[in-house]
């Protein structure tokens, strides 16, 4: 049975792993990873299309300005896209997304194992909690810098726009705002470095307790050691 200090440590590297595995699902299932405008010229009169979208689903509002209103519409990312430029991206943020997912739930696992357990294969240990940790937070981060990409280097907002109306004509012009859809993946981040920050603290505190048991034995006198 692992020590009471050990179970402690590692029971809260668990609670801080599955907190990332929540919150990349929630990730995942909300819709509000951006919110744009975008203008369009049409004939006599300019449109303003506000967008609110995620990976999977859109929603967009058209208005002119005449004063013309047009209800909101919803509609699947995947099904708009045209490019496929954009598509592609769109499809490797998710894949992306499962990966750092799969690899939330291996770390808690791996901490639930070593809080109820000393595992004899030295990966499940804290090898094993720093690997899927560190994979995590790396899947992570990049898909937070796959997106920016594909919303302004592939006009994504652009192409989703037209999708809510089929007389657009020239792109006069757009803005974006990322939501707490994309900013929580910070926390996700944040709760992986939690995690690897107290596995380490238990590693040093167990190689330092290693280290001082060894050394009574380096001090001991010659005529002693020999005896």
């Amino acid at each position: 049975m692992p020590s009471r200090k050990k179970t402690s440590m590692f029971a809260s590297a668990f609670c801080a792993c599955v907190s990332s595995f929540v919150v990349i699902c929630v990730v995942l299932a909300m819709p509000r990873w951006v919110s744009s405008e975008v203008r369009f010229s049409r004939a006599n009169a300019s449109v303003t299309i506000s967008l609110e979208y995620g990976l999977f689903s859109c929603t967009c509002e058209q208005f002119v300005d005449t004063g013309l209103y047009v209800s909101e519409k919803t509609f699947q990312v995947a099904d708009a896209l045209s490019s496929a430029g954009s598509r592609s991206l769109n499809v490797a943020i998710i894949v992306v997304l499962v990966l750092a997912l799969l690899s939330s739930l291996l770390s808690s696992s791996f901490t639930c194992t070593n809080a109820v357990s000393n595992p004899y294969q030295t990966f499940l240990g804290p090898v094993g909690v720093y690997t899927w940790n560190s994979v995590c937070g790396v899947l992570i981060l990049i898909a937070m810098i796959l997106f920016p990409v594909n919303v302004q280097g592939n006009n994504l907002s652009e192409e989703l726009a037209r999708e809510c109306s089929t007389s657009l004509q020239t792109n006069l012009g757009s803005k974006h705002s990322y939501g707490y859809s994309y900013w929580i993946m910070l926390l996700v981040l944040f709760l992986n470095v939690a995690s690897l920050i107290i596995i380490y603290f238990y590693d040093h505190a167990r190689y330092s307790k290693k280290k001082e048991q060894e050394r009574p034995i380096e001090n001991a006198p010659k005529d002693v050691i020999l005896f």
